[in-house]
């Protein structure tokens, strides 16, 4: 998928849904709910100090896939039906999914040190490179994590700060309501030194990189609305 092509699979999502706002219709759409293990990767002095933290990684979004945008061609404008026939499936996650976690950090002492929090993704853009039943796909978004941090070697931490994630994700369709996706993603914050709330860096003595590996089972279930 080019990026032009993904700017106009965007511009058609955001005509659509006036178009079935107007309307005033029953619609039925497949919506993804996806939960799975996580483990985090504190890169720096918490990492030297224990490597791995664990959690869970949380995503829900509506799947307008090409047997939906068949049926449901009518609600599509004249102009654009063409091109979001082609386009084979569109994804998006409704602005009150902003308020689930994206992952949250459980990850009691085990070692030395023990980690609770929460990250929250209010923005996002994907990009599809290739189309299911296995997918491959890269994303970025915007961040903000929560998390304390308690340890008997490293100074307690209530880590608060705004990040940049990107990531890769390799999708399996199982079946038509099952799938099976494991990925990557690297998250950038703004540095924040152990034990302090609001000093920045160094480096050496900050979190200001958390990697995550995952696995998410994806259950796909129809849900129905009038808009």
């Amino acid at each position: 998928m080019t990026g032009r092509s993904n700017r106009m699979h965007l511009l058609l999502l955001l005509l659509l849904l006036p178009g079935v706002a107007a309307a005033q219709r029953r619609v039925t759409a497949p919506v993804d709910f996806a939960v799975g293990p996580a483990a985090f990767f504190f890169f720096g002095p918490v990492f030297e100090d224990q490597p791995l933290h664990t959690g869970l990684k949380l995503n829900v979004e509506a799947v307008l896939d090409k047997e939906w945008l068949k049926k449901n061609q009518a609600l599509i404008p004249r102009q654009y039906r063409s091109q979001a026939l082609k386009s084979g499936e569109l994804r998006f996650a409704p602005a009150i999914t902003a308020l689930i976690p994206d992952s949250l950090i459980i990850s009691p002492k085990y070692k030395n040190t023990g980690i609770y929090g929460a990250t929250w993704k209010p923005l996002g853009v994907g990009l599809a490179l290739s189309p299911s039943p296995v997918r491959l796909s890269l994303d970025a978004g915007l961040l903000l994590t929560y998390a304390y941090l308690y340890s008997d070697t490293l100074e307690n931490t209530h880590f608060l700060r705004p990040g940049l994630q990107l990531g890769a994700d390799l999708e399996f369709q199982l079946g038509k309501g099952f799938l099976l996706s494991i990925g990557w993603a690297s998250a950038l914050y703004v540095p924040q030194r152990l034990g302090s709330f609001l000093d920045v860096g160094p480096l050496e003595d900050s979190i200001f990189h958390v990697g995550q590996a995952y696995l998410l089972l994806h259950f796909r279930v129809p849900v129905s609305t009038r808009l």
